[in-house]
């Protein structure tokens, strides 16, 4: 697989699943909200929802990965077999580079945006 095809497949789980905390600063940017409401549904997303965002996160990151083999004409399970080398090497790049985006995408990232907005320190 080439880089740009993984990054295709894993932006949209990526940012999924960092919404608990990109959401607030969303929200803050577009003027729905002040500092005060985004700081507070950040705390309330992330530490009691954080886990159902990394679920719909994992989610999208398998449906990106079918989709991606439902273009390339896997479509049966005879099909499926005969790539299944292929499937279980996308599945891992993949699941890999998802969680690694991740991690730099919401701890990183976002966090830095947030602490420019004083939503957090």
């Amino acid at each position: 697989m080439r880089f740009k095809e993984v990054i295709k497949l894993t932006w949209l789980p990526v940012v999924g699943a960092s919404l608990c905390c990109l959401s607030p600063i969303i929200f803050l940017l577009l003027g729905f909200g002040g500092v005060a409401f985004a700081s507070s549904l950040a705390d309330n997303l992330y530490h009691n929802y954080k886990w159902m965002f990394r679920g719909i996160g994992l989610l999208l990151l398998l449906a990106a990965v079918w989709w991606h083999f439902r273009k390339k004409g896997v479509c049966t399970l005879n099909q499926a077999k005969r790539h299944r080398n292929e499937i279980m090497n996308t599945l891992l790049i993949t699941g890999f580079t998802g969680v690694i985006g991740y991690f730099f995408f919401l701890y990183i990232v976002v966090h830095y945006w947030g602490v420019a907005l004083n939503l957090w320190q």
